[in-house]
């Protein structure tokens, strides 16, 4: 069970690498890379998944932080699908959308670290 837990974990920071680095790869002509796209789906997944694995293991978790960090998660990959159409209808900029994706995926990370 361990090795599925490690390699699921490595899954989760890739998808994180994918949000953070789809962004900071676009900073200075901004729009909405579909690698932050793939990485916040990745995120959500396999974050549900650590949960899942964790709970069968009755290990004590924090809900609370896990809650506050699902929520983030879902609204990173909510503005990735938003930021995703606009590009594909040519409707303008989604530089905005990427910054937030972005900048929410470091505020995911500094929740993971220091709660």
């Amino acid at each position: 069970m361990d090795l599925v837990f490690d390699i699921v974990l490595i899954l989760h920071f890739i998808g994180l690498a994918g949000i953070i680095g789809g962004w900071l790869a676009t900073i200075k002509a901004p729009h909405m890379n579909k690698a932050i796209l793939h990485g916040a789906i990745l995120q959500v997944v396999t974050g549900l998944l650590l949960v899942g694995l964790r709970e069968m293991q009755d290990v004590d978790l924090n809900h609370m932080k896990i809650g506050i960090k699902l929520v983030v998660a879902v609204v990173i990959l909510v503005v990735a699908v938003m930021g995703v159409r606009k590009e594909a209808r040519a409707a303008g900029s989604t530089g905005t959308l990427a910054t937030i994706a972005g900048v929410l995926g470091v505020v995911n990370v500094a929740i993971a670290v220091l709660v």
